[in-house]
């Protein structure tokens, strides 16, 4: 079984391991797109104006194109620790066993989807960037759901149990259409905007920690239940209610 899980904007800086070696990233088959899209970051990074204008970075982001013009060299970490955020910071990775830790990937736009101990560089690369091939016209740049096309689903659909916490912009790179997804509720119904990256991050967490992987949605629920959130399940879709303050 698999959690997916979305990435962040925000990453880890530095790194202790090598430069990223895409051999030994999970899910191969997704690697010549991925070598392709890393060039042609690389090279739109060579022009750090036209590297921000594509990227929608301001002038306080400048360093993201410093850090792409360098991901090939750049030292790694596994990506549970160099993705931050609301989300990462509810996971709390650090401490999660390796059997857990095992049972998380994330969705990457420069990546397609990566194991949670795979090593990488720090990077910014967004799921609505429209990236230009560097041997061909700018204007011709094309989206990173073209990019992709299928092999992103392709790699997924051999999961026996999958449960996809993407966004949307991340999940559009590859949707899988037997996956469990989850939809964050407060007490009195409504959908949770920002703050369902915490309680995804939590629910993620529960999962990693349990004694024994779930294999169908039903236990999935069981696991969260018995970690003390209120998730049930809905049409085959994940239920968590935020607790009332």
């Amino acid at each position: 079984m698999l959690v997916v899980l979305p990435p962040s904007e925000t990453k880890a800086t530095g790194g202790s391991h090598p430069a990223v070696d895409f051999s030994s990233l999970s899910f191969g088959s997704l690697n010549p797109i991925r070598e392709r899209i890393a060039a042609d970051l690389v090279a739109l990074s060579a022009n750090r104006e036209a590297a921000m204008e594509t990227l929608k970075l301001g002038p306080r982001l400048a360093d993201e194109v410093t850090a792409n013009a360098a991901l090939l060299e750049s030292p790694t970490m596994p990506a549970l620790e160099r993705y931050t955020g609301v989300l990462y910071d509810a996971l709390s990775p650090s401490d999660l066993p390796e059997t857990g830790r095992a049972r998380l990937a994330i969705g990457s736009a420069l990546f397609g989807v990566i194991g949670g101990d795979d090593l990488i560089p720090r990077y910014r690369l967004s799921g609505t960037v429209k990236l230009p091939f560097a041997d061909q016209p700018a204007d011709a740049a094309p989206t990173m759901k073209r990019r992709w096309g299928t092999a992103i689903t392709e790699a997924l659909n051999d999961v026996d149990f999958l449960i996809d916490l993407r966004s949307g912009t991340y999940a559009n790179l590859g949707k899988v259409k037997t996956a469990t997804t989850m939809t964050v509720l407060t007490a009195e119904g409504k959908i949770v905007s920002h703050f369902n990256k915490h309680y995804k991050g939590l629910f993620a967490r529960a999962i990693a920690l349990s004694d024994t992987a779930p294999t169908s949605p039903t236990e999935a629920v069981d696991i969260a239940r018995a970690a003390g959130y209120d998730v049930s399940l809905d049409d085959g879709t994940l239920i968590f209610r935020v607790p009332e303050n």
